[in-house]
């Protein structure tokens, strides 16, 4: 259908166009401001729902493909399409873009019109990434999306707010600059072997880059990734960003901004740099596993509601990253699975921390405690997300942490066992929080008078609540959509780590000896 060739192109650009609309209304009148941006959000995400509908399952192949010449003298195309790994991605960006707008309804009082622009802007530059089929049109993205999360923190976070968003920009930018080094030094040897100009992604590794050159891309795209996910030891700037962030820039940041790490090293590390991937498996599954046991160990003594919570995200995003290198079916679509499951559980979680903070203004877990006596509903709300987040069976979180574990042990059961701790001290860390602040007595008078859940705020975690127990009962439809595609990355891998079994080692052209 006509539909099929343009969709992509449609959900990406829809939010920006309701960014410039909001620009031209006039100032002050933030009801219809507010009105656009959830309009544009909640029809970018119903847009979206006709991906899975017309999604071939049974193919590895980038469908929804739409491809234009953009700058041809370097090579450069619109290049866009989707496949099994991006599938959920999209639809968890466009979900929680909508849910993140909803939720900033209330809250957000100053500066509304800029607020909802960056907001829709993020949408696009996330999508953008997720979407790119040309490195050059995924780089604009990637450096698109800081712009607004930097100023969604700089000037609508808290107290400690522009010290977070510097560091958060000076991170991220320290990577993507490493990236874009990696992608042009790509970029030249494909043209020292073609004699072509292309950011093709496909195309760019048609000559097959020797494994000694693959190394050093390899580390460049690495950092980026890492620090995107983050991964220990470059997670520092995540506890500051996510405190310091208003709610639903938590939710984004939690929910998708940490999963493009995790996407680069599935779209890019391993199928285009195989064997160096390979030969760092050790230093991946080494930094995952501290990850795991760290963030979870951290996030036991945290005395902050969303410090908590941020640092259970190390730990989470641990696990996918031990997934992913495990490099079979189970563990990477796990991964997959996960990313999607730790967006919805730890989204879901900061917008619970946001509730409470907006009615008490305060994120201590000591100003709490005894909140289910007059919150009911919040705390019913807040026991199944917590249940999620740690893995009870029924839930999305068990599902994607078992094919991880499953993947990890088929490799290494020490790997396994590290993981399990990792679930076990999850567990700990959620059920104690949620002692401490929903039983025992009310020790401040003040929590004696708080409202429950209102429909607006309803409206943005049900949405959440029904997708964490459809995946947990019923995860074939998600699993099906990515086995393809995820076995394509596995086969190529293998392929490649065989064929250099067989072969003498290349040896390097003199130009591509001048570009490294």
């Amino acid at each position: 259908m006509a539909l099929d060739g343009w969709i992509l192109t449609l959900i990406t650009f829809l939010p920006t166009v309701g960014a410039v609309l909001i620009l031209l209304a006039p100032p002050g009148r933030l009801a219809p401001i507010r009105g656009l941006a959830l309009a544009f959000s909640t029809a970018t995400f119903v847009l979206s729902l006709w991906i899975p509908w017309r999604f071939d399952m049974a193919t590895a192949d980038m469908q929804f493909v739409q491809q234009v010449p953009w700058i041809p003298a370097i090579g450069v195309s619109y290049f866009v399409g989707l496949d099994g790994i991006s599938l959920w991605l999209i639809l968890l960006t466009t979900l929680l873009s909508a849910i993140s707008v909803l939720a900033s309804w209330g809250p957000i009082t100053e500066r509304v019109k800029e607020y909802m622009v960056f907001m829709l802007l993020l949408e696009t530059g996330m999508l953008g990434v997720f979407v790119s089929l040309d490195f050059f049109l995924f780089y604009v993205f990637w450096e698109v999306m800081l712009v607004p999360m930097y100023f969604l923190i700089g000037v609508w976070g808290g107290p400690r707010k522009l010290y977070a968003a510097i560091k958060f920009f000076l991170y991220t930018l320290f990577g993507s600059v490493l990236m874009l080094l990696g992608i042009l030094a790509i970029f030249f040897y494909h043209h020292a072997q073609t004699g072509e100009y292309t950011f093709n992604i496909f195309r760019m590794v048609e000559p097959g880059l020797p494994p000694n050159y693959q190394w050093w891309i390899w580390l460049s795209f690495f950092i980026a990734f890492a620090i995107k996910v983050p991964m220990f030891p470059f997670h520092t700037w995540l506890p500051d960003a996510h405190v310091e962030a208003p709610t639903a820039g938590s939710v984004i940041l939690a929910g998708v901004l940490l999963k493009m790490g995790t996407y680069g090293f599935l779209r890019f590390s391993l199928p285009m740099l195989p064997d160096a991937s390979r030969e760092f498996i050790w230093l991946i599954v080494l930094l995952s596993v501290i990850a795991i046991i760290y963030g979870a160990m951290v996030s036991l003594v945290q005395p902050d509601m969303k410090k908590l919570i941020a640092y259970s995200s190390v730990s989470h995003m641990g696990f996918v990253t031990l997934g992913i290198f495990a490099l079979n079916a189970q563990g990477i679509q796990g991964s997959i699975l996960q990313m999607v499951n730790h967006g919805l559980s730890t989204g879901a979680l900061f917008l619970i921390v946001g509730l409470i903070y907006d009615r008490r203004h305060t994120r201590m877990i000591a100003d709490l405690g005894g909140l289910s006596g007059v919150m009911p509903v919040y705390a019913t709300c807040f026991a199944i997300i917590m249940l999620s987040s740690m893995g009870l069976p029924g839930l999305n979180g068990f599902v994607g942490e078992i094919l991880i574990l499953l993947g990890a042990f088929r490799v290494d059961w020490r790997w396994a066992a590290a993981g399990a701790i990792g679930i076990v001290l999850g567990a700990a860390y959620l059920l104690w929080l949620y002692q401490r602040t929903m039983f025992g007595p009310i020790t401040h008078e003040e929590n004696r008078t708080l409202t429950d859940l209102d429909g607006r705020e309803l409206a943005t975690l049900v949405p959440i609540i029904i997708l964490c127990f459809w995946i947990g009962l019923y995860p074939m439809p998600f699993l099906n959509a990515m086995a393809p595609s995820v076995n394509k990355v596995i086969q190529k891998v293998n392929a490649t780590a065989a064929l250099r079994a067989e072969a003498p080692a290349p040896r390097l052209p003199e130009e591509a000896k001048t570009v490294r």
